[in-house]
């Protein structure tokens, strides 16, 4: 992340740009190449964190 941030591409005043977690995923697939993490469940599991606890999305 400190990398995908200081390349400065992908970021705002907020945090990051839509499209931020391919990159991510791509630099991941550079440095671990046979793990195969994605950022998609993650985030699928956070927005279900979300529905649950604050019925918000």
């Amino acid at each position: 992340m400190v990398d995908l941030y200081n390349v400065g591409t992908y970021n705002t005043y907020t945090g990051f740009k839509a499209g931020y977690l391919n990159e991510l995923e791509r630099m991941l697939e550079k440095v671990l190449p046979h793990v195969m993490l994605k950022a998609k469940p993650n985030l699928e599991s956070m927005i279900k964190t979300l529905k649950r606890d604050w019925a918000t999305v």
